[in-house]
């Protein structure tokens, strides 16, 4: 296999255990409050891949300790946001209009290279704005609070997304990964204490939640998307992507026993469709464009 081929499929492993992570996230919930979850999740996960990658944390320069303070506050926001929106909305919802991300990352892309979207791109924007319609509008016309709340969420991880395939360039990915998620517990430690009273995980079910998300769905997740984004694309990132509501509600359905309903697959359906014409036509570009470059073994 090559080691894009290695990269993808690492991305993939990656992109269901983030689909997971909404439903410990509503697992979660239900003992504790937002912040204190996003912080539990981020300083575990950074106290154990820290110990495990000790020798290249304390190698660390200021570039890298800059950049993971963005990007950790960045992770902040966006697990924040998606914990409010939880609140009421579906993981199911919540997993597809997160996704619009893989519409949103070619369409900055775009704004970077000051050039319109193509039309592939306009098309899959149409596309995800009725899904989301399908998905979110009730009878009366008016969005959910959760479902606003996600769709912020999305804009900001494609912001994140962006600048990760930047920042990985002139860094060392572990380290810089392992950062990010402290700067992350960090900031969310400071907002447990200001706004919630701080507290441990007092169920067998809480636990199980907060050590998924601490170590499988951060530790594990944001080290291997980290590694695996210096040798794949953004697009093939994008595209990999798309399964990630797929995943969210395949464990929505299995564990927290949420419906398949007509809604959700009628809006799920376009919000796909859309994310695959978008990356389809940019992974069609780029065959053409992109020259051979030298593999590396990861």
């Amino acid at each position: 296999m090559s080691i894009q081929g290695k990269a993808n499929s690492l991305m993939v492993i990656v992109t269901m255990f983030w689909g997971l992570s909404y439903t410990f996230m509503v697992m979660g919930l239900e003992t504790l409050e937002v912040y204190n979850v996003v912080a539990l999740r981020c300083l575990i996960a950074f106290f154990v891949a820290g110990l495990i990658f000790y020798k290249r944390m304390i190698k660390v320069n200021v570039k890298t300790l800059g950049y993971a303070a963005i990007q950790g506050f960045l992770l902040f926001l966006l697990f924040s946001l998606s914990l409010f929106g939880l609140e009421t909305t579906s993981a199911s919802n919540a997993g597809f209009i997160l996704s619009l991300t893989v519409v949103l990352v070619p369409i900055m892309s775009s704004s970077i290279e000051k050039k319109l979207p193509s039309r592939a791109v306009r098309l899959a924007i149409i596309c995800t704005m009725i899904g989301i319609a399908i998905l979110t509008v009730q009878g009366s016309f008016e969005f959910r609070q959760g479902d606003i709340l996600m769709a912020i969420a999305a804009l900001g991880y494609s912001i994140y997304l962006v600048l990760n395939s930047t920042f990985t360039r002139s860094v060392e990915s572990i380290s810089y990964g392992v950062y990010q998620l402290g700067f992350a517990g960090l900031y969310a430690l400071v907002f447990t204490i200001l706004f919630e009273t701080p507290t441990l995980p007092n169920t067998t079910m809480s636990w199980l939640a907060i050590l998924g998300l601490g170590l499988v769905c951060s530790a594990f997740c944001f080290i291997g998307q980290t590694v695996a984004q210096q040798y794949t694309s953004p697009t093939h990132t994008g595209l990999i992507f798309s399964l990630e509501p797929i995943f969210a509600a395949m464990f929505a359905i299995m564990f927290l026993g949420e419906g398949i309903t007509t809604k959700l697959i009628l809006g799920g359906g376009f919000i796909l469709i859309g994310n695959l014409v978008a990356q389809f036509e940019q992974l069609h570009i780029m065959r053409f464009i992109k020259k051979p470059t030298h593999e590396k073994a990861i």
